[in-house]
């Protein structure tokens, strides 16, 4: 299959030149499957829960339908993290295909003043099954915790869609560790540029990335690029947890030894 990922250049709050950006990027490229970053569509450093709220979309809204169309024009699936207005307001992630919206994911593990204007994701860590493969979504900070990677290579995902707003630097190295703990490819997809808002100034990191479950780096972005980066994968490379004749990652794992 051919996995890309998108690093953008949202303009804080301009909702229809960011989906607009993200359309024009992905129109220049073929794949299976695009993962967009975290809250593509609004930007991320809201000032305050009421600014959240008014830029949240339903999954269905118009930065849904977008992506819905652009997913059933070129008959392939997208991965996009947006504010979703439902019973609470979430920085989630959608997966849709050709047939429209398959699923959504709600972040986990809510970073800094995230905390304040999100609520905590409600769904757990869902696996789907696609036709190139089984796919996961974590977003951004869910990195920090080995759980959210762990959780979804147990439940056999193959590949990791992870939209992510990164600010601090060592995500993209500490993802070569979730993939080569879990033998699971993972699609880092960041964003780029400045945000100052508030008095808080944000400084988005790109390095999107492509990594192996072997631990490699297929693909990493640079730090200014507003760019579509494509690799060809097998997912099914993901289904050997083996590391040597005599260990295996989830075979040799002791849960009985692991209670705190």
């Amino acid at each position: 299959m051919r996995l890309a990922i998108v690093q953008t250049s949202p303009i804080f709050g301009n909702i229809p030149s960011n989906v607009r950006q993200a359309l024009d990027l992905m129109a220049t490229a073929q794949a299976d499957l695009f993962v967009l970053p975290e809250l593509f569509s609004t930007g991320y450093n809201f000032l305050d829960a009421k600014e959240t709220a008014s830029l949240a979309e339903e999954a269905s809204g118009t930065s849904g339908m977008a992506i819905a169309a652009f997913a059933k024009s070129r008959k392939c699936h997208v991965v996009y993290g947006f504010a979703e207005r439902a019973d609470r307001i979430y920085n989630s992630s959608a997966l849709v295909g050709p047939d429209g919206l398959i699923a959504v994911y709600r972040k986990v593990h809510l970073f800094a003043k995230e905390t304040e204007l999100f609520a905590p994701g409600n769904l757990g860590f869902p696996v789907f099954d696609l036709p190139f493969g089984r796919l996961g979504m974590m977003i951004c900070f869910d990195w920090m915790f080995p759980e959210s990677a762990r959780t979804l290579a147990l439940r056999g995902a193959q590949i990791i869609a992870h939209p992510s707003n990164l600010v601090m630097p060592y995500c993209p190295d500490a993802m070569v560790t979730r993939c080569l703990e879990n033998r699971v490819f993972a699609a880092t997809a960041n964003r780029i540029g400045t945000e100052d808002r508030g008095g808080l100034n944000l400084r988005y990191i790109g390095n999107s990335e492509i990594v192996t479950p072997r631990g490699d780096i297929l693909l990493r972005l640079g730090a200014a690029e507003v760019k579509v980066g494509v690799c060809d994968i097998d997912p099914a490379l993901a289904g050997t947890k083996s590391i040597n004749p005599y260990n295996d990652l989830f075979k040799d794992r002791r849960p009985d030894q692991y209670t705190v």
